[in-house]
């Protein structure tokens, strides 16, 4: 399955695109996880959007991008996350490989810093990042910061 690719500011969302990436977002890391966090933190304003649409038109694959100095001092990937419809599908794969390359075409080839969920280690490994320091807690759930060189 292939998905078409689209990377915006906050402000160039339309009303449409925000409702779905909130309505994606909620599906997954509240619902789904069972996890009441406060998604909406105040970052989404400063983060480029990566949205991948099904041939549907469907929201299937989404990422939060920052450049360097906003979440971390080095340029980062949040809020990864495919509908559970799309998955088993390899989209995953494809999301954050479009979220490298989207990273290194808004803010330059450099380091990329993530705080990955513990059991997505080797995926995120298997694109280069590799763990930096211990493990934390965060909303509950077993995380770890991940650098990508």
């Amino acid at each position: 399955m292939t998905l078409t690719w689209t990377t915006k500011p906050f402000a160039a969302l339309t009303v449409p695109e925000l409702y779905a990436l909130l309505q994606l977002r909620s599906e997954v890391f509240v619902v789904e996880q069972t996890c009441p966090f406060q998604d909406l933190d105040g970052q989404d304003q400063a983060a480029h959007h990566l949205l991948g649409y099904a041939a549907t038109g469907e929201l299937a694959a989404y990422a939060r991008l920052f450049g360097a100095g906003i979440s971390y001092a080095q340029a980062s990937i949040g809020r990864v996350v495919t509908a559970p419809r799309y998955r088993r599908f390899g989209l995953g794969r494809q999301l954050l490989q479009q979220a490298i390359t989207q990273c290194d075409t808004l803010y330059g080839p450099q380091p990329i810093k993530i705080g990955a969920q513990l059991y997505l280690q080797a995926f995120y490994e298997s694109f280069g990042f590799v763990q930096q320091g211990a493990g934390y807690l965060e909303d509950g759930i077993p995380h770890i910061y991940m650098l990508r060189p």
